[in-house]
């Protein structure tokens, strides 16, 4: 799935935010295991891999089927959201290298989104806990367009709200199949950073380690 970086800076760098901007994917999962012992049963880390990246819709048809409350799924993902908001004000990191990463492209003159599956409200707060908040020129939820990832429509729409024509030279950095599957389908260049262990990004154009990958400090050379 190789495909070529872009032989100059990119028009804009994009990123995801649960597990791959900020280290939110333990706070998901301490959430989540709160929500599956209120109902009577245990999380395991095959219900974590089959979650990671999922919009609210699909994650609420996994809950019904895995709490055993069939036709409960808005239910039970609002009593989830509300616990992970709490959750979050346990404290937050960012990934490693994220800091410096978004640093060296706003001093290059990068335009740079956030693009989220997670409410705008999740969101914002985990970017102010870790001081992101003024960072991004554009954050947009899922929760804001017609169809979350892994359709292309909030990729597509961080394009047009940062003024860039999607395509080769737009950079996404992802680290869930969902997250990888939109940036592609918006016809992006996708760069995917796995964050948790039994997690394929087959569909990603490089894979990454780390947000200190040479292919991701490559978007900054000579900045």
């Amino acid at each position: 799935m190789m495909r070529a970086m872009p032989p100059q800076r990119p028009d804009a760098v994009v990123f995801d935010n649960d597990g791959l901007l900020l280290d939110t994917e333990s706070v998901w999962t301490r959430a989540e295991e709160d929500i599956f012992e209120r109902h009577g049963f245990e999380f395991t880390s095959t219900h974590k891999v089959e979650l990671i990246g999922k919009s609210g819709a699909m994650a609420s048809k996994l809950l019904e089927g895995w709490l055993e409350q069939p036709d409960q799924g808005v239910a039970l993902m609002a009593e989830l959201d509300e616990l992970v908001v709490a959750e979050l004000e346990h404290g937050v990191e960012a990934m490693v290298g994220a800091r410096d990463l978004l640093e060296r492209l706003k001093a290059q003159g990068t335009p740079i989104g956030l693009v989220s599956n997670s409410p705008l409200i999740f969101v914002r707060r985990s970017l102010e806990i870790v001081g992101f908040e003024s960072i991004f020129d554009i954050v947009i939820s899922a929760h804001e367009v017609a169809e979350p990832k892994p359709a292309p429509d909030p990729y597509l729409e961080a394009c047009k709200r940062l003024g860039v024509e999607p395509g080769p030279n737009v950079i996404a950095l992802e680290d869930s199949p969902t997250g990888v599957a939109a940036a592609r389908a918006a016809g992006l260049t996708v760069i995917g950073v796995p964050s948790v262990e039994g997690i394929e990004l087959l569909e990603a154009h490089h894979i990454a380690a780390d947000l200190l990958d040479e292919v991701v400090l490559g978007l900054t050379l000579g900045a």
